[in-house]
């Protein structure tokens, strides 16, 4: 081989040189630096975050199923079964629509063969999904619970007292704590919402505080109606810093700078439907964000 012919190639100026060598410099130095840093995430979590991991584990049992697709093993109140539920029990939606027009009526069934009843699901259905229906204990027990119902009502929860209907905006932690399955910890989670929006202008709103179960809800509307304050003060849209905006309740950050930059690029809102069209707008909550806002 002819290795005279090669040198050519090898040859270089000392600009050249010193390039070469920054090169293999620059690269070492990348080298060291992947194997000494620590990039693990940190632990530290928000509590938005750490909220939304509390509920995995029931996002995970929902996904256990077979491989015939048969639902998976947890036990369930029947009287709550959603659309989406019933569809992957199994159920027509004539039958679920039963059960819906049945709840819709404010009541409940007690047993599994009243649901069988009221549904009018196949045997064959019903031996499958009975098994896995779990009634409150004092539907199981009407005997011992009794008993035990005035007790505890009068050490925690005197719902029997009768409560005239309030306005959930002027009720205290004492009054908000003698519905039965509200304690402290939730009655001061309702006063924080309220604080914090200034006033309640739906009971629809009580499916947003974290923790308040379906029958608590209902417990609530029995007893609570809300009267909107004419007091109450309200976000003009048109003229409210981006600040302003994004410590509104029902916007993030994002949206309010999405409504600041439309509205400098297009004009001013003139109601709530013009505002639904930004991108990420919450449509759902369209009617009560729009209680809170002026335009």
């Amino acid at each position: 081989m002819n290795f005279k012919a090669l040198k050519q190639y090898f040859l270089f100026t000392k600009q050249q040189q010193i390039g070469i060598f920054m090169l293999f410099l620059i690269m070492i130095g990348l080298q060291l630096f992947y194997f000494l840093s620590d990039f693990t995430i940190s632990g530290k979590q928000s509590p938005e975050k750490e909220k939304w991991l509390a509920l995995q584990p029931e996002i995970d049992q929902e996904k256990l199923v077979d491989k015939d697709g048969k639902p998976a093993n947890n036990l369930f109140n029947p009287n709550f079964i959603s659309d989406y539920k019933g569809y992957k029990l199994g159920m027509s939606v004539e039958e679920i629509d039963r059960l819906m027009a049945f709840r819709k009526e404010n009541k409940y069934v007690n047993s599994a063969e009243e649901f069988q009843r009221v549904t009018r699901i196949s045997d064959s259905l019903f031996n499958k999904i009975s098994p896995l229906f779990k009634f409150p204990d004092w539907k199981q027990n009407k005997n011992n619970y009794s008993a035990k119902k005035s007790d505890f009502a009068t050490k925690s929860f005197p719902k029997k007292e009768k409560l005239a209907i309030l306005d959930i905006n002027e009720a205290t932690q004492e009054v908000l704590m003698k519905i039965y399955g509200i304690g402290e910890g939730l009655s001061s989670r309702i006063l924080r919402q309220k604080e914090m929006l200034g006033s309640f202008v739906s009971m629809e709103q009580m499916k947003e505080i974290w923790g308040l179960s379906p029958e608590v809800i209902n417990e609530l509307k029995v007893y609570f109606k809300v009267v909107v304050p004419a007091n109450l003060k309200k976000i003009n849209v048109n003229e409210a810093s981006l600040k302003e905006l994004a410590q509104f309740s029902y916007f993030k950050y994002g949206l309010a700078k999405q409504i600041v930059t439309y509205r400098s690029m297009n004009g001013n809102f003139n109601n709530i439907e013009d505002l639904a069209k930004i991108k990420d707008f919450p449509v759902e909550k369209a009617k009560i964000i729009s209680l809170y806002l002026e335009f």
